[in-house]
């Protein structure tokens, strides 16, 4: 069993930046891909950015330039980067783990971003 722990949420003025966290501890298996999804109010869950272990990234469309991922293996880590937000990047994000036929997810941390 794997348990995601996420950080760094909250209200921020649009144009500003926060930086997510989210810890993974438990049966880890070295090859995993983890990630972050979003799901504002009344839409379903998408993807923003993944990235495998070996560090091959993808990221939407939609927050391309203005978000990074990134990952320390050694801490089981991934980070996501948000710089320029804007009010319809408001949403609950969430940690993704994959490994294998395995798939886990974090509770979830809220980001506000007002206009």
């Amino acid at each position: 069993q794997v348990q995601l722990v996420e950080s760094g949420g909250g209200l921020v003025q649009a144009g500003g930046s926060l930086r997510l966290s989210c810890a993974a501890s438990g049966s880890i298996f070295r090859f995993n891909v983890m990630g972050w999804y979003r799901q504002a109010p009344g839409k379903e869950r998408e993807l923003v950015a993944r990235i495998s272990s070996s560090g091959t990234t993808n990221t939407a469309d939609s927050v391309k330039g203005r978000f990074t991922i990134s990952r320390d293996n050694a801490k089981n880590t991934v980070y996501l980067q948000m710089n320029s937000l804007k009010p319809e990047d408001t949403a609950v994000y969430y940690c993704n783990l994959v490994s294998y036929d395995s798939q886990f997810w974090g509770q979830g941390t809220q980001v506000t971003v007002s206009s």
